[in-house]
């Protein structure tokens, strides 16, 4: 599922990352990667804010739509 529809609290852990390999690499270096632990904090229109590591980040719908987690 797109982690703007996930459940707020929860660990999640990223399945798939659907963008051109430019964005991929940019997020990876951000600690958003296939197989990575991510928490989602807050979901607004589509928008999120996710905790990675020990960071915090917003990611527009688009992007965060592009973002499968389990």
């Amino acid at each position: 599922m797109p982690i703007a529809f996930a459940p707020s609290g929860r660990e999640l852990v990223i399945r798939k990352v659907g963008t051109d390999e430019k964005t991929r690499k940019h997020l990876q270096e951000m600690g958003i990667s296939e197989g990575g632990v991510i928490t989602l904090l807050s979901s607004s229109g589509g928008n999120v804010i996710v905790i990675v590591k020990e960071g915090r980040l917003c990611l527009d719908r688009d992007l965060a739509g592009k973002i499968l987690v389990a």
